[in-house]
């Protein structure tokens, strides 16, 4: 933006706001030279009828407001972390889950991240994969549900490729122990399944804990229509990629790396199979 003090080539002293000419006759006009050659933003004001050559010069600058825009919106690029992830802030945990409610019970699906380890070159690695979240609730009355008696199941990213590949008449059974590997083995059992519902609308998942130690045997089951169930299968679809941190890796490739490797090595890639 240009502020000038001078709008008009025609100057007169019926506005006393543009200038006030005391030494030039009021017979005599002015004229707006042409901007500078060398410098545009320079203008020049010189007397038409008069040997004393007088020039006046009125100097444009930069707009304020759009100084302070562009202040602004450097700032704000500067500090958004979206664009360098894992650089200065880190992102707001996000927590996500999509739940069906029935009369009986109510399924709420849940994904968990991967963790990862931290390397000494500075790299990372996936050190656990991650997984599907299912939680079951029974019924306390109608459209309420005693969240604190719920069982949980976690699918593995093997058991939801399982139930994605489920055909509409197809079942499927996983059995989970929570204590495998240590002294308490086999005292907490746990049995998804996972049937056609008998009229083809759907699914029916159940769930049986039992749990030794406590002397409980439970199971909640509930009904999934094709509908919910193509959401789920949607929903994981999309978000297995991200379960084992393969979108991490993505992000990490930097083209102008895998140039400089395969050219620093000519052997670079070697012990691949097509390479043999």
């Amino acid at each position: 933006m240009l502020q000038l003090n001078l709008l008009s080539p025609q100057l007169s002293t019926r506005n006393p706001k543009v200038f006030a000419l005391d030494s030039v006759s009021s017979k005599k006009s002015l004229k707006l030279l042409k901007a500078s050659e060398f410098n545009p933003k320079i203008y020049t004001l010189s007397p038409t009828k008069t040997s004393a050559k007088t020039r006046l010069a009125v100097k444009c600058r930069q707009s304020e407001l759009y100084e302070k825009q562009r202040f602004n919106s450097s700032r704000s690029s500067s500090t958004d972390y979206s664009f360098a992830p894992g650089v200065g802030e880190s992102p707001p945990k996000v927590f996500v889950s999509h739940s069906i409610y029935k009369g009986k019970a109510a399924l709420t699906v849940q994904p968990r991240a991967p963790e990862f380890a931290a390397l000494d070159s500075g790299a990372f690695k996936v050190a656990r994969e991650g997984f599907m979240l299912l939680q079951f609730a029974p019924a306390a009355a109608a459209r309420q549900y005693d969240w604190s008696r719920k069982q949980v199941f976690s699918l593995s990213v093997t058991e939801i490729g399982t139930l994605i590949s489920l055909g509409a008449k197809d079942s499927c059974e996983f059995f989970h122990d929570p204590n495998k590997g240590k002294s308490d083995e086999g005292k907490i059992r746990k049995v998804l399944k996972v049937e056609p519902l008998p009229d083809g609308s759907g699914h029916f998942f159940n769930l049986s804990v039992q749990n030794k130690a406590l002397n409980m045997d439970e199971s909640i089951y509930i009904p999934v229509t094709k509908a919910e169930y193509t959401v789920l299968i949607t929903a994981f679809n999309y978000i297995l990629p991200y379960l084992l941190g393969w979108n991490t890796f993505a992000n990490s490739i930097r083209p102008d790396e895998n140039s400089r490797g395969n050219d620093a090595n000519p052997r670079y890639g070697g012990d691949y199979e097509w390479n043999r």
